[in-house]
């Protein structure tokens, strides 16, 4: 069952202006290792969210953690592009 790791102080904001909040999800799998990825909440537009695939694959939930409060602003713009690529390819 997927859990929220970490949310990000930081907002991405589309050319329109749209912004977005990151937050990093993961759930563990059958061997115990944690999956990691990035979803983006819509501030402007209730219920609109945007979802990367696997980012991470750690050793366990601290690591997926500690993984998490590493990430730096532009990690997030380029997640979000990839993100977005996955919504306009369904």
């Amino acid at each position: 069952m997927q859990e929220l790791i970490h949310e990000h102080s930081t907002h991405v904001r589309t050319p329109e202006g749209e912004r977005f909040i990151a937050r990093t999800y993961g759930e563990p799998d059958d061997s115990g290792l944690w999956h990691g990825w990035l979803d983006f909440e819509s501030l402007t537009r209730p219920g609109v969210r945007l979802q990367t695939d696997r980012e991470t694959t750690q050793p366990n939930r601290a690591a997926l953690e500690y993984w998490a409060e590493g990430l730096e602003p532009l990690y997030f713009e380029g997640a979000f592009e990839r993100a977005r690529v996955l919504v306009r390819n369904e």
